[in-house]
């Protein structure tokens, strides 16, 4: 398996005319910094974050050719953070790295073009498979996710997008993650009134009657986490052949 693994590394290598550059994006630190570790011996690893508002700055900063994100995390989401950069810049290839493998989530991050989904308890020689074919200007999606009704996926996809706006999404997911009113109008740059209303306005529009049900109604669109992802190191998972 190792001979394998440095087979296929030194191959990827030497496809590539230049070490591709990467921004990692994940709240977990000992994750994040491990999986740094893994990649930097194929690819430049520029910077690592552990908010979806860091990811969004530091990807104009940093300039990477691919960013391998988490979903969910604190301040804005990775898919959101992401459809935000790729209005930006469109030639951002995108790595979904998470622990949730639901397929709504994967087709609605799919939606965004060459993007890959891969679970994180899948072996690191497929991350860097996922990576090799982004690169290439194709999508990829973990094996291990059953890819069942696609085309009902890819509808519902859509409508995650369409249900609520992006000002919406951000609100909710704050509220979602326990933040008080001022500090969420501090990172919105609202106003509280301005930030009342819009939840006023989302409780009132999807029937959400406390801020339970408001908790309850951001694990369903995927902006927050059931529980925190546990540490996993990329190297010491064996991938599958």
């Amino acid at each position: 398996m190792l001979a394998k693994r440095g087979i296929f590394m030194e191959t990827l290598r030497t496809r590539m005319s230049r070490r591709a550059r990467i921004l990692i994006a994940d709240d977990h630190t000992m994750f994040a910094e491990a999986l740094c570790a893994y990649l930097e011996k194929t690819f430049d690893v520029v910077g690592l974050v552990a908010d979806g508002r860091s990811m969004l700055l530091e990807s104009v900063r940093l300039a990477p050719d691919v960013i391998v994100t988490d979903v969910s995390m604190p301040l804005l989401n990775g898919l959101d953070a992401a459809r935000r950069i790729r209005e930006q810049t469109p030639e951002v290839k995108f790595v979904f790295l998470t622990m949730l493998d639901d397929l709504n989530l994967a087709a609605a991050a799919l939606e965004l073009g060459s993007v890959a989904f891969v679970l994180k308890r899948s072996g690191g020689l497929e991350l860097l498979r996922a990576i090799e074919r982004i690169l290439h200007g194709r999508s990829y999606l973990t094996p291990s996710l059953k890819v069942g009704d696609w085309v009902a996926a890819k509808a519902r996809a859509r409508q995650f997008s369409r249900d609520l706006t992006k000002r919406q999404r951000d609100v909710v997911q704050l509220f979602a993650e326990g933040r008080p009113m001022k500090e969420i109008a501090g990172i919105l740059r609202l106003s509280e009134k301005t930030v009342e209303f819009h939840k006023h306005h989302i409780m009132e529009s999807f029937d959400i009657k406390t801020n339970a049900d408001l908790v309850l109604f951001g694990l369903k669109y995927g902006l927050i986490a059931v529980t925190p992802e546990p540490f996993t190191a990329p190297t010491n998972v064996q991938s599958a052949s």
